[in-house]
């Protein structure tokens, strides 16, 4: 039984071996004085062996004989590999069938969409369990919110998965508006696999009914005239209510058509 915390008395064994170190190693060494590490280290391994070796008063034998005869014909061989961490967790099979382990995303099988897995990673490789069965293995990746996706994996004419196609999110993103759409169609020609784009479309979509249709075709207007290319930047934009401010070009064009002795102008620096 495992011992309770601050009670000695449940682990007197314990406490009297450190009793006996104190006595028998500490004690002896209180009056002497080291120099360095090492040669505190090959005293104290000196005095060690002779207190193995010291005849108990209880028991026959020595330390070192008793365990000879009980603990070394039970040891076993040391593991040839060195222990390797294990992150587990349970992950969730999306309908681009990745599951995200460490903002990472790695494919299974395309049957498996809307299950429960259990992931298992290591340094080296990531292991889906379904229902304790494998059903995939992918090297490990820290590149965060790229996808690891073997072919093997990709629906061929998976009725569920026909549900979900580029065409769906291009009609979808229609009903916002253009800038909507040709933001859809930059999100899923950035993926080699227009799937591994389907969950951040469906993020990019679902912040109309957060903040309505009118400002996320606004918000994605601004996006593309000012580059950005992630849906969490639009997110900020309308957040922030940058879509119901002017954009930078139209400040600019004003500034520009402003004619003031006051006002220098880019060319005066050249």
């Amino acid at each position: 039984m495992p011992a309770r915390p601050y009670k000695p008395k449940d682990k007197a064994k314990a406490e009297v071996g450190v009793l006996i170190v104190e006595r028998w190693i500490m004690a002896r060494l209180r009056n002497e004085t080291f120099f360095s590490l090492r040669q505190l280290n090959l005293k104290i391994q000196e005095l060690l062996v002779d207190l193995n070796q010291r005849e108990m008063k209880k028991h026959p034998g020595s330390r070192l004989s008793q365990f000879d005869a009980i603990d070394r014909p039970a040891l076993k061989p040391l593991p040839t590999q060195a222990y390797s961490y294990t992150l587990v967790k349970q992950v969730s099979v999306h309908i681009d069938y990745h599951v995200e382990v460490e903002k990472h995303y790695y494919s299974v099988p395309h049957t498996l969409i809307k299950q429960k897995l259990e992931a298992h990673a290591t340094g080296q490789l990531v292991t889906l369990y379904h229902q304790g069965v494998q059903v995939a293995v992918h090297p490990r990746s820290h590149r965060q919110g790229a996808h690891t996706t073997l072919e093997l994996h990709m629906p061929i004419a998976h009725q569920k998965q026909q549900q979900w196609t580029p065409q769906r999110f291009e009609r979808w993103a229609r009903k916002f508006g253009a800038s909507t759409e040709q933001f859809v169609m930059q999100l899923m020609q950035a993926k080699k696999h227009p799937e591994q784009s389907y969950r951040a479309c469906m993020g990019l979509l679902s912040l109309g009914k957060k903040f309505t249709d009118q400002r996320l075709e606004a918000a994605c207007h601004r996006a593309l005239a000012t580059g950005v290319t992630r849906v969490k930047q639009v997110k900020t934009i309308l957040e922030k209510g940058l879509d119901k401010q002017p954009l930078p070009q139209a400040q600019g064009d004003l500034l520009q058509d402003i004619d003031h002795k006051n006002i220098r102008g880019n060319n005066y620096y050249h």
